[in-house]
């Protein structure tokens, strides 16, 4: 239990995030946080701008969507409960929030994207031609077939606005930089909430 304990104290937010958090930009940060740990994530960077760098607020926005009862209080950053692992309105909700943000950022703005496990769920963005329904029974028949999660996202990041490098694209020409807590085997970036800054391989 002790082992056990230190594992998950090592990969906690609060302790590995603070040092690969990079420098405020001379323009905003736009803060992008989805999975079961973007609370948590999105507190912690909160903290760090607002604190340790003393960024003011009106410089720092975004919005964090985590799996229901995974939420935690921020100051600035807005946060949604949304499903896992079948989607659910709220993350469609917050998948059109964060390619907005993603969009209104400018060259001198830095878009933060902080990802773990379930973000694939927590951001739903229907490709063209889908239907919300369309994207939930897909993701029900992908959990019941027995295929690997790198299967499963791969098929996920064709039938997105948001994965697959979509958001990185929207971002665009802002600096876009990712920390991702891996939840995946072998770490593949692009597999990590079916990669929205990572284009498929």
């Amino acid at each position: 239990e002790t082992l056990f304990r230190a594992a998950v104290a090592a990969a906690h937010p609060s302790t590995c995030l603070p040092p690969l958090l990079p420098s405020p930009p001379t323009g905003r940060i736009v803060l992008l946080a989805a999975g079961k740990a973007a609370g948590s994530m999105a507190q912690t960077a909160e903290d760090v701008y607002l604190n340790r760098f003393k960024l003011p607020a009106d410089r720092l926005t975004g919005v964090a969507v985590a799996r229901h009862g995974y939420a935690k209080p921020t100051r600035v950053i807005e946060t949604i409960e949304a499903g896992h692992p079948i989607p659910d309105a709220a993350g469609l909700k917050a998948a059109e929030k964060a390619l907005r943000l993603a969009e209104s950022a400018g060259a001198d703005d830095l878009v933060l994207v902080l990802m773990s496990g379930g973000a694939s769920a927590n951001w739903i963005a229907p490709a063209e031609g889908l239907s919300f329904a369309d994207k939930q029974a897909v993701t029900r028949a992908l959990l019941r077939s027995g295929a690997t999660i790198g299967e499963i996202n791969t098929v996920r990041k064709h039938l997105s606005r948001i994965k697959g490098g979509r958001l990185a694209r929207r971002a665009y020409p802002a600096r876009l930089t990712t920390i991702a807590i891996s939840d995946v085997p072998k770490d593949d970036p692009s597999a990590i909430g079916s990669g929205p800054t990572v284009p498929d391989p």
